[in-house]
């Protein structure tokens, strides 16, 4: 009789063990099916409503934070290219300037004109002081 005993009460183990597992997923398909149906959402989340509220605002701060700082690097980049086209610019017109003012090409815009340079020094006049 023990050998039957035996024999029988392991396929009972075997019973429990699957029972046991089969209760696990019940309770993972009555939550799944809570948090699916809306039962989860409408019995404990109210009192946390405030607090969910709150981190929508602060997710929304952050987006628009982000976007205004993405929008300030691109006027800064912007402007600094900006700024180095206006130096080159300066730089050019600035050597043009120096070298329109040299004597030689004064002297070679006015001889189309038919004003000559002068080829005497020039003459200092001394004032004696009253002292």
């Amino acid at each position: 009789m023990t050998a039957k005993s035996n024999k029988i009460k392991e396929p009972e183990k075997e019973k429990k063990e699957k029972l046991i597992s089969i209760k696990v997923d019940g309770r993972l398909a009555s939550s799944t099916k809570k948090v699916l149906g809306g039962e989860a959402i409408t019995a404990g989340t109210f009192k946390f409503f405030p607090f969910l509220l709150f981190i929508a605002f602060l997710a929304f701060i952050y987006i628009a934070n982000n976007y205004y700082a993405e929008n300030k690097v691109r006027d800064i980049n912007h402007l600094h290219k900006e700024l180095k086209e206006l130096r080159y610019e300066y730089i050019t017109s600035k050597s043009e300037l120096m070298d329109l003012g040299k004597q030689s090409r004064i002297a070679g815009r006015l001889s189309n004109k038919g004003i000559k340079e002068s080829r005497e020094p020039v003459k200092t006049l001394k004032i004696p002081s009253d002292k």
